[in-house]
């Protein structure tokens, strides 16, 4: 019996010595745990930026100096102060006023580094810049948390910087992917409403009406239809509202049609599309208010046209499964064609950043060849990850 007592107390004393390891030192092990692989996932990001950033040196010169080197270090340090919106009275002038002042010190900043480029080249490293500042943005982010939970300890901080981490890391490998391909000049999923403009331009020869926006004049389905898009192949998005603004108060429009890529919901399919009204565009709103302030006054109606690809696909390059969705888009675009009469004046406009995409329906074919060669290319190194994978798990 008296053993019995003295196991009991023996057991007691144990438990109270766990409960109190588990109070005072398990947040401390959690911390020290998620430390760890906080810390993998930032170097890991960090290593991604630096790659970034000598994906854009390489697309300058092969052979580049420390003069390249610092300069790049240094513009990808770059940031934009957004205006003060405490008084909403000429917001969009302020926005487009700081936009247009990032777009100059881009364009300044690419000429210095590879004055000899041509302007389809210089287009394709601003793009590529500014995926790579993007990129480099969001690494310094992670670096900052987790040193602050680092001094701080905090197992809150922590713990919601895990759980936000796979996400980051996603739009991360996405923004690498993308930087490579804007800065090569290659078709991104965004560039869909430009390539749609471009098949329908045809042969037809495409006049700057703004900056960097081409329009052609096509008849369609028996309707005089103005179609824009962003001058290509280099990556550019322009000023669609500004040129959409010019062309109605030069003719009386009837109907304007937007068509740009928009980011799905989880379980919704690449390339499926949807109509709906509004001014399909994205971005601060400054090009989208512009049309919106006009068609007011004007009284057109807006329609829009979307095909659906996650905010990573938009990004990245091109799938087939977004430019497959070309012929559902032409059908969509007669649809809405059917609410006008013939000889109506209308406005198409392909929203997006044309990079990699021409502007005429031959470049649209050599993008469909580049397309499928790449998701060949994509196919097989999947699958030869796939069984890599099979493997390693064999030898376990």
């Amino acid at each position: 019996m008296l053993f019995q007592i003295g196991g009991d107390w023996v057991s007691m004393l144990l438990w109270m010595v766990f409960l109190l390891f588990m109070i005072f030192f398990y947040p401390r092990f959690m911390v020290t745990q998620i430390m760890w692989k906080l810390e993998k996932s930032a170097r890991s990001l960090e290593l991604m930026s630096d790659k970034a950033k000598k994906i854009v040196i390489k697309e300058v010169t092969k052979k580049p100096d420390k003069v390249l080197k610092d300069s790049i270090d240094r513009f990808f340090e770059f940031f934009v102060i957004s205006p003060i919106s405490l008084d909403p009275f000429g917001i969009v002038k302020k926005f487009d006023h700081i936009i247009q002042n990032q777009k100059e010190r881009f364009t300044y900043f690419v000429k210095q580094i590879a004055p000899r480029a041509d302007p389809e080249k210089r287009a394709n490293l601003e793009m590529g810049l500014a995926g790579g500042i993007t990129l480099h943005e969001i690494a310094k982010i992670v670096r900052h948390y987790v040193e602050l939970v680092r001094k701080t300890k905090s197992i809150q901080i922590a713990m919601i910087l895990q759980m936000q981490m796979p996400l980051i890391e996603r739009l991360a490998r996405a923004m690498f992917r993308g930087t490579n391909a804007l800065s090569k000049g290659r078709p991104i999923g965004d560039g869909l409403g430009p390539l749609v403009v471009a098949e329908l331009a045809g042969d037809k020869k495409m006049q700057e009406v703004e900056e960097d926006i081409l329009m052609a004049r096509i008849r369609l389905d028996g309707r005089d239809v103005f179609i824009l898009k962003a001058r290509g192949p280099g990556g550019r998005i322009g000023r669609p509202g500004k040129a959409v603004e010019k062309v109605i108060k030069n003719n009386k429009i009837v109907r304007i049609i937007t068509i740009d890529a928009a980011a799905k919901l989880e379980g919704e399919k690449t390339g499926s599309l949807a109509e709906g009204v509004g001014v399909a565009m994205g971005g601060p709103g400054v090009e989208r208010s512009y049309i919106e302030d006009i068609v007011v006054k004007k009284n057109i109606p807006l329609d829009s046209i979307i095909v659906k690809m996650s905010q990573e696909e938009a990004i990245m390059p091109m799938r087939k499964t977004v430019k497959d969705a070309l012929p559902k888009v032409r059908e969509s675009i007669k649809r809405s064609l059917e609410r006008t009469k013939r000889g109506d004046k209308v406005i198409i406009v392909g929203v997006g950043n044309t990079s990699g995409v021409g502007n005429s329906r031959e470049d649209v074919i050599k993008v469909g060849k580049w397309i499928d060669s790449y998701e060949k290319r994509l196919k097989r190194m999947m699958g030869e990850k796939k069984k890599k994978g099979a493997e390693d798990m064999d030898m376990e």
